[in-house]
């Protein structure tokens, strides 16, 4: 007789074998595993359900917030997802529009000029 081979229940137990070994994200686990992104987090939102795994911290993402669940094997207490404060986010969106004004006056459509209390100020030029 021919020797069934599961591919699903080899592939579940390398995902939890890369849990057990260190605390790794859904993308990393789905490269070390070779399974979809898709399958990975609906098999760590299921262990996490049943308490066999647990959030170990929040890693930043493509825009700097705090959302990437990094899980790890095992029973443990969840880690609280620390949101930016308003000065974090006032301090980000000062960042962008410097950024914007200073695109601005190099492509020629704004300047600065020098303001009544000493600053520059930014101004837009009439085409």
């Amino acid at each position: 007789m021919k020797k069934q081979i599961k591919v699903n229940a080899i592939s579940y137990a390398h995902l939890v074998k890369a849990m057990m070994m260190g605390d790794m994200n859904c993308q990393e686990l789905a490269e070390e595993t070779g399974l979809h992104l898709t399958t990975v987090y609906q098999y760590t939102r299921e262990l996490h359900a049943v308490g066999a795994a647990h959030i170990v911290r929040f890693d930043p993402d493509d825009r700097g917030r705090k959302l990437i669940k990094v899980y790890k094997i095992g029973e443990g207490k969840d880690a609280k997802r620390i949101p930016m404060t308003k000065a974090e986010r006032q301090h980000r969106r000062r960042q962008l529009v410097k950024a914007q004004q200073q695109l601005a006056v190099v492509a020629g459509k704004g300047r600065y000029v020098l303001a009544a209390n000493g600053r520059l100020r930014f101004e837009e030029v009439a085409a």
